[in-house]
């Protein structure tokens, strides 16, 4: 029988990647299997045990400890301190989550091509928080006081530890997510609302749909592993690299972030298989005309919309159609929860959001230059589609002019900022900005200080027709 360092040797990885591919792939029929057990109780222990063993598997029995020394302060803040047990588990599980960051310098080992268990325990971080802060929001009386995200995810009483530990560890997606609400969890295991069997329109058959998500994922995988030979990242620390033309280093860091995002689409493809086959992944039925009949949808186990990703409208749609569920977390835990009810969000609320993620990724300068980044990418994208809606509706070319500026915008600046997250050290990313002249930098702070600055005057608009008495 061929060896795992063998087969790792043959597949070019190092052998932590490949027992961590193993169980990763074995995260698919143990989802399955959830499928066949028979009551809540046990579907808790099943996904409790399930998502421990691939850990253990994947990276050794100190992974567990940490795992559970996070759920521990969550569901102990939840017993002793309703009120703040939000705030509690926020606070203690990021720093524990850095703390193992800088620990096991993950950033420095992804880069490299390894691998260890700071990315489940990103994905568990989330959860756990989460959970928490619904939990804490059910003491709030005011109806009226609470946005829809804290009204429907919102825990009156407290789940008990087996479900609590069911939730964290749930093998389909404890190892690189999506993210979910305990709420959603809860009623999935037990039969409850969209899985409901006796439901008017019960939950599909998922077997197709799962078969396609895999096939996604092997296909994924292959065009990364052909990318990742073509298109080395080392390739911009190079002195011949600093000898091309602008044009010519503008494209190579395109196809370095591009080549980057197929990982994550080979791992969220395979994830979202598991997602699929074990029902978690129904999120309800939709007609696209009311004469049609009705199709499932698998949007709770969609993470990447990739052609949005890849050719995007604007660069506001990014964080909608990439990694989508924590950008979902970050919108309803950092984003709106800075938001006085009834106020608009500003650039502040943006930037403290991407802060949060870049601190959540790990305390590199890379994270941090990138995610800052995006802010200002974000709130450029917003002054063009400002620029663009106060043209009056006969200009139809110059809007046309507009909105692929904001896709050529979106596109460049993404992708020349991506290199941050790409190289990580803060010396390896101003070399690589500089390279390019900071036009991933400069472009968006430009055009959000223009956008700040114009007074801009208003678009054609309908007149108002009286109504009659």
């Amino acid at each position: 029988m061929m060896k795992l360092e063998a087969v790792a040797e043959m597949l070019g990885v190092g052998v932590p990647v490949l027992r961590f591919l193993v169980c990763f792939l074995a995260s698919i029929p143990c989802s399955w299997l959830w499928r066949y057990v028979p009551s809540p109780t046990a579907r808790h222990f099943y996904a409790a045990v399930t998502g421990a063993l691939l850990s253990y598997f994947s990276f050794g029995a100190a992974s567990n400890v940490y795992f559970a020394a996070l759920m521990l302060v969550s569901y102990t803040s939840m017993l002793v301190s309703r009120r703040y047990c939000g705030i509690i588990t926020f606070v203690i599980s990021f720093a524990f989550l850095i703390t193992c960051h800088v620990m096991y310098m993950s950033g420095d080992k992804w880069r490299q091509g390894g691998i260890d268990s700071t990315g489940a325990m990103m994905v568990l971080t989330l959860k756990v928080t989460s959970a928490a802060i619904n939990y804490q929001d059910g003491l709030i009386k005011d109806e009226d006081s609470l946005r829809h995200a804290q009204k429907q995810y919102r825990l009156k009483e407290l789940p008990s530890p087996i479900a609590f530990t069911g939730y964290c560890l749930n093998c389909g997606t404890h190892l690189v997510g999506p993210v979910f609400e305990i709420k959603d969890y809860m009623e999935w295991t037990e039969d409850k609302g969209l899985w409901s069997p006796t439901a008017a329109m019960p939950p599909p058959s998922p077997y197709k749909f799962a078969m396609v998500a895999v096939f996604k994922g092997f296909l994924f995988m292959g065009i990364c592993m052909y990318l990742m030979a073509h298109v080395p990242t080392q390739q911009l620390y190079e002195p011949e690299y600093l000898t091309w033309g602008l044009w010519h280093r503008i494209a190579y860091q395109y196809l370095c972030a591009f080549t980057l995002r197929w990982k994550y689409y080979f791992a969220w493809s395979l994830s979202e298989a598991s997602m699929i086959i074990s029902g978690f992944g129904f999120s309800g039925w939709t007609k696209a005309l009311p004469s049609e009949e009705p199709q499932p949808k698998w949007t709770r186990a969609k993470n990447v919309d990739i052609l949005r990703v890849e050719l995007p409208r604007s660069a506001v749609e990014l964080p909608h159609h990439w990694n989508i569920h924590v950008g979902i977390w970050l919108r309803h835990y950092v984003y709106e929860r800075l938001t006085k009810k009834g106020e608009k969000p500003g650039f502040m609320q943006l930037l403290a959001a991407q802060v949060t993620s870049a601190v959540w990724h790990g305390l590199y300068p890379g994270y941090i230059l990138f995610f800052v980044n995006t802010a200002f990418m974000i709130t450029g994208a917003r002054a063009l589609y400002r620029w663009q809606k106060s043209l009056p509706e006969k200009a139809a070319l110059a809007r046309r002019v507009v909105i692929l500026v904001n896709m050529i915008y979106a596109i460049l600046v993404a992708n020349l900022t991506c290199i941050a997250f790409l190289v990580l050290h803060f010396d390896d990313t101003i070399a690589a900005f500089r390279s390019v002249y900071y036009i991933g930098t400069v472009v968006p702070v430009l055009v959000t200080i223009l956008g700040s600055v114009s007074k801009l005057p208003r678009g054609e608009t309908k007149p108002r027709v009286k109504k009659e008495e």
